[in-house]
């Protein structure tokens, strides 16, 4: 076999995997993950893309406070989204702020992840008390809305530490706030997953043999209960994009001079009655967008991972 023929049957082969297939097949699952691709490298390539620096004082224009959108009269080709009340540009401080969302997000969901995941083993395999106490913890978690547990922890942590901190610590606050209210559900799902998979037949026999149980726990147990917890992930970053965009447009998330998505409508939204729409609307296009991109491929993927619908 020829290499030219090689990577072809390798190429099939790829192709013809569930996953890959089911993409190819479902429009929607397309159509986000292209959408969530230009929006990620949009938002971490912002240094190459972005016209202007943002946090660089240097380069922000008091004179251009408010400016309007290229295509509308007093606009300027410099600054083709607008500005907004500080004068810096809008485009550039909303790939900024997208990044910002995105690497709280994601710190956030994998913080989640593993706390969620580890506590939902040990309550499933060692069963007992523990199980009881770690489920008990989950239930008063759940019955908080995910933003009040945010806005408890941040209110906490401004009541503690001293106030010139709290701009230096508030990505940390904001990250453990998120994290804190975001662990229950892997918890849950990978316990309720581990109550089955311990009572299956490799487990016993892995225990016959004489294996110790951290290794049955996560040698064994650990990667057949990984499928749900991808989605939850998948779905659970939309979550915590939206819970930092909440807190931001609350005053309690990120500084109040950081251009993040969250402060930038909320910036707008005092500008919105007076004509000033764009500060608001862009911004909040963006957060709609990236928001419904991942919450698509989370769908997509739940279906596609879920046998009883193949």
């Amino acid at each position: 076999m020829t290499a030219k023929e090689r990577q072809g049957s390798a190429l099939k082969s790829f192709m013809d995997r569930d996953l890959v297939w089911s993409l190819v097949h479902s429009p929607a699952a397309l159509f986000s993950l292209m959408l969530t691709a230009v929006l990620v490298a949009a938002a971490f390539g912002a240094p190459l893309v972005a016209p202007f620096d943002p946090f660089d004082l240097a380069s922000i224009d008091i004179g251009a406070a408010n400016q309007p959108p290229a295509w509308l009269p007093g606009g300027s080709g410099e600054y083709f989204l607008g500005a907004d009340d500080q004068g810096r540009d809008l485009f550039s401080s909303i790939l900024y702020g997208m990044r910002l969302s995105l690497v709280i997000g994601l710190v956030s969901v994998v913080l989640s992840i593993v706390l969620g995941v580890s506590l939902g083993l040990v309550s499933g395999y060692a069963g007992g008390w523990l199980d009881a106490f770690i489920m008990r913890v989950c239930d008063v978690m759940l019955s908080f809305p995910a933003i009040l547990v945010a806005l408890l922890v941040d209110g906490i942590a401004r009541a503690v530490m001293p106030s010139g901190m709290h701009d230096d610590l508030s990505y940390g606050v904001l990250i453990f706030a998120i994290t804190l209210s975001g662990w229950v559900r892997y918890a849950r799902t990978v316990r309720g997953s581990t109550l089955v998979e311990k009572e299956k037949e490799y487990v016993l026999a892995a225990r016959v043999i004489g294996t110790g149980r951290a290794a049955i726990v996560f040698k064994h147990i650990l990667p057949n209960v990984l499928g749900p917890v991808f989605v939850l992930a998948t779905v659970h970053v939309a979550t915590a994009i939206m819970t930092e965009a909440t807190l931001s447009f609350l005053g309690v998330g990120v500084p109040p001079t950081t251009p993040s998505l969250g402060t930038l409508i909320r910036i707008g939204n005092d500008y919105l009655f007076s004509g000033e729409w764009w500060v608001t609307v862009f911004p909040g296009l963006v957060l709609v967008l990236l928001v419904l991109s991942v919450n698509l491929l989370g769908d997509w993927l739940r279906d596609a991972l879920n046998p009883k619908l193949q």
